[in-house]
């Protein structure tokens, strides 16, 4: 697996002590590091046109989605679904284009979000990056955009777990002026946000993106 030489140095990134109270649990999360793995290929050739990794920081709203879950591992949900379940990828970073500004941790929604996709599929792993059955402090979420999906220049995306129907919470709420009393109850809420120096994807290739979280 790709991840495999990475392991040793990056499990230790994201090890976090549960609390039960939110103003604990937050400053913890928000120290919590993520990584992932992107690829795009020709669907026609298999060619591959862009691949890399980078490390990630969870937002602060992901200590609202872990605090919601200690409560009730059925809260926050949509349908039969809890937790983290879709990759949102957009055009908006802010900054250079070949060097956006960097991710703020208090970010709660994509600047402008282009496309947003169900996860294809979420996998436990061991620390030495083999997939297992059984639950474990390393999981991988990997969500697949086929040729006419998420076509554009992108620069920006974030794993979340979405409302139904879709709805960001308000960019005044957010940033330099993050309120963590806000209710975010009937609100997207955002676990990552990740910026990068932009990717046009054409309509002739196909992106894949896993995201590696490890607790």
């Amino acid at each position: 697996m790709f991840f495999e030489e990475q392991m040793n140095k990056n499990s230790q990134g994201v090890k976090v002590m549960l609390q039960p109270h939110y103003e604990e649990l937050v400053p913890l999360m928000s120290k919590a590091n993520g990584s992932f793995h992107l690829k795009m290929w020709d669907a026609k050739t298999g060619d591959v046109l862009v691949e890399w990794e980078k490390p990630n920081v969870l937002t602060l709203d992901s200590g609202i989605i872990a605090a919601r879950l200690f409560k009730n591992s059925q809260d926050p949900t949509v349908g039969a679904n809890n937790g983290i379940t879709m990759l949102a990828i957009g055009t908006g970073a802010t900054g250079n284009i070949l060097n956006p500004d960097a991710p703020d941790e208090r970010q709660r929604s994509l600047n402008t979000e282009l496309f947003r996709k169900a996860f294809a599929s979420s996998q436990f792993r061991t620390a030495a990056g083999v997939a297992v059955a059984y639950p474990t402090n390393i999981v991988d979420f990997t969500t697949t955009y086929g040729e006419a999906e998420a076509v554009g220049p992108l620069n920006e995306m974030a794993l979340i777990h979405p409302a139904d129907p879709a709805n960001p919470i308000p960019a005044i709420y957010s940033g330099v002026n993050y309120d963590a009393s806000f209710d975010t109850t009937n609100y997207d809420l955002m676990a990552n946000y990740l910026t990068f120096g932009v990717i046009t994807k054409p309509s002739t290739a196909i992106l894949s993106i896993t995201w590696r979280l490890t607790f």
